[in-house]
């Protein structure tokens, strides 16, 4: 944001921060005119005042208002008005947020208010690099020591549960970042222990997008007295409602073509505006992983910056995708609602949803990642025929959505896509799992009323992946999907695709040579028969098992007959005999 004289934007009040009551200091009034903030968005000028006169607040905002600095700038004062020096180990402040990268995002945020601060010491906690990475952060509290806690509830709670040299005693304030997220993705259990072991005695914030039943008894349970904090943008159209729960900036849209048509018409989408910000969101990590090798192979895009970010990649890689993605000015973020969630990206021009979120909650959160603090965006969202009520049901949800007409005319990209599997082995298989995580994924959606996945296409799905042949799964097996529509590729032997990496395909070689000696080692006689009794009679009624117990009977009797008759006919004699009749034995 740019600062200025005059309120900038619809998304800014005619508030300065240098206008609030209780005043703020001049430290953090220098540090936000440096930063180029002058005037306050609704939710900090609603919640700044109320955390400096020590209120717990709860905090409904839309996404992409600016509820960061809501609570760095009061978080600030606070630990600024704290009477003594703390001490190395003195814990003032926790900050609790869902993911990494939102973490990360916050650290970097509240570092140029902290250092206004010449005592105390934050530090960024978040997992990722297993026990390794504990010991790493223990070691550096150990000797740096840690005023401030970000990071996310699993690495907190490691770290309150492992070291005993952090003193919460005289904790300040206590900040829940994008709470209802936490509580989806399972922290709930980590929150309570890490409530359990601060003062009650403090000042607590709740902030999200969407205030939930589980949000509303978190808020019993760590808030006293809580100001609720509720705002929205106005309505856009005769559409919404009395609110909407998106940016006053961001166009919407919606696009119905057939599975098929899908890759096709998403890469057109992305030709025609090859110089803007654009992000991806697909359903599952292995759909962005096979996206991510597919799209960089497509001539259309030749030359275009693509880049995979899911929460299966390593912190690592994930840290260096977003990094990569913020910097430039144009090129593609291919993506899970990892990156939903928070995150503020600079410049998105253009969020596209090739496949709706599991949780339908996660669509505003989606597209909020554009248009962000009065700054206008565009977002489409690409339905299967069998998915337009989705339309109406975010409709009353107040996110309204116009419709984009699918173009029949653009380029058929499945020979391409298909290409690319037969040249690369790894292109083939990231296919495969991808198609095989959707259809799983698709059967969990939330609304499963609309998104009824025994009606999905599977064959034009099929075409879709650009698959060279379907693969076995139960779901096809079992279930009567709609297969018509794939038509298996020609004059390819899928065993002999090889992978274009050298070693993984030397490797492969390794594996199938010792596939094969390991079954000429194994020997060639039939495998011996079971006894029915052994297998089937714990399964068999009383009848049954005394037929069975019959011809068992009839089989030893036979048996004994022809021992008989060789014992006649001299070919063995009596001790063989015995042998062969079970004699011997009595």
């Amino acid at each position: 944001m740019e600062a200025s004289t005059e309120a900038p934007n619809r998304a800014l009040t005619k508030i300065r921060f240098s206008e609030l009551d209780p005043p703020l200091s001049e430290p953090i009034l220098d540090a936000l005119t440096k930063s180029g903030f002058n005037y306050c968005t609704p939710v900090q000028a609603a919640t700044i005042p109320l955390l400096c006169k020590f209120k717990d607040v709860a905090v409904d905002a839309a996404t992409g208002s600016g509820k960061t600095l809501a609570f760095v700038v009061p978080l600030v004062e606070i630990l600024r008005r704290s009477p003594d020096k703390p001490k190395p180990h003195q814990v003032l402040g926790i900050i609790l947020s869902p993911t990494r990268e939102l973490a990360s995002q916050i650290y970097n945020v509240a570092e140029p208010f902290i250092s206004t601060l010449s005592n105390v010491k934050p530090i960024l906690l978040v997992g990722g690099l297993g026990a390794r990475g504990v010991r790493a952060d223990m070691k550096k509290v150990e000797e740096e020591g840690a005023n401030l806690l970000i990071g996310t509830p699993g690495r907190i709670f490691d770290i309150m549960d492992k070291m005993d040299i952090l003193d919460y005693r005289n904790l300040e304030i206590l900040i829940l970042d994008e709470a209802d997220r936490l509580l989806e993705l399972g922290f709930q259990k980590h929150i309570n222990c890490i409530l359990s072991r601060l003062p009650k005695l403090r000042r607590t914030g709740l902030f999200s997008a969407t205030q939930t039943e589980a949000v509303g008894e978190l808020a019993k349970a760590g808030l006293r007295n809580p100001v609720r904090v509720e705002v929205k943008t106005e309505a856009k159209d005769e559409l919404a409602s009395a609110s909407s729960k998106t940016p006053l900036g961001l166009e919407m849209e919606y696009m119905i073509c057939e599975a098929d048509k899908k890759p096709s018409q998403l890469v057109d989408f992305l030709t025609k505006n090859k110089n803007e910000k654009i992000i991806i969101y697909f359903m599952t990590c292995a759909c962005v992983d096979y996206w991510g090798v597919v799209l960089p192979r497509i001539s259309a895009l030749k030359g275009c910056s693509i880049f995979p970010l899911h929460g299966k990649m390593n912190q690592l890689a994930r840290g260096k995708a977003l990094a990569s993605f913020t910097e430039i000015s144009s090129g593609i973020l291919l993506c899970t609602d990892v990156a939903a969630r928070g995150l503020d990206i600079p410049g998105v021009d253009l969020v596209v949803q090739y496949d709706p979120p599991q949780d339908p909650n996660m669509f505003v959160h989606r597209v909020g990642r554009t248009a962000r603090l009065g700054r206008r965006g565009r977002a489409i969202v690409f339905l299967l025929p069998k998915e337009d009520e989705y339309v109406e049901f975010q409709r009353i949800r107040r996110v309204p959505l116009q419709e984009r007409i699918c173009s029949d005319e653009v380029p058929d990209i499945t020979p391409q896509i298909r290409t690319a599997a037969k040249k690369d082995r790894d292109v083939m298989e990231k296919g495969l799992k991808g198609f095989v995580s959707f259809i799983r994924a698709y059967k969990e959606h939330h609304c499963s009323f609309i998104f009824r996945w025994k009606e999905l296409a599977v064959g034009k799905l099929a075409m879709g992946f650009g698959l060279l042949h379907l693969p076995s799964m139960s779901e096809l097996k079992n279930h009567s999907l709609f297969t018509h529509g794939f038509v298996p590729a020609e004059d390819v032997n899928v065993a002999e695709i090889k992978y274009k990496d050298k070693n993984r395909e030397k490797q492969r070689k390794r594996n199938l040579k010792a596939r094969k000696e390991s079954e000429l080692e194994q020997p060639k006689f039939n495998k011996p028969r079971r006894n029915p009794k052994e297998s089937v009679t714990r399964k068999q009624t009383a009848k049954q098992r005394r037929a069975v117990q019959t011809v068992d009977d009839a089989e030893e009797l036979d048996r004994d007959y022809r021992a008989l008759k060789k014992l006649k006919k001299g070919t063995i004699d009596e001790a063989e005999f015995a042998k062969l009749t079970g004699a011997e034995e009595f």
